[in-house]
């Protein structure tokens, strides 16, 4: 499976995947972060149960904190 994370092609060994794996894969567990997946904002209340597909285009934002 290929999808565009940031502007990245990346390839993963599977058909298809959760959001809540891929967040897994990534390592952005316990993280502060947005995933938008085809131009649409991903509640992380679907994580564990969107699909994530083949052709996908994810942007993925971390939350950045300081003063």
């Amino acid at each position: 499976m290929k999808i565009t994370i940031n502007g990245n092609i990346r390839d993963f060994d599977c058909q298809s995947m959760t959001a809540e794996a891929l967040v897994a894969e990534l390592k952005l567990a316990g993280k502060r972060f947005a995933i938008e997946r085809n131009g649409e904002i991903i509640p992380k209340s679907l994580l564990p149960k969107l699909a994530i597909n083949d052709g996908d285009n994810l942007e993925i934002v971390g939350a950045v904190g300081g003063g």
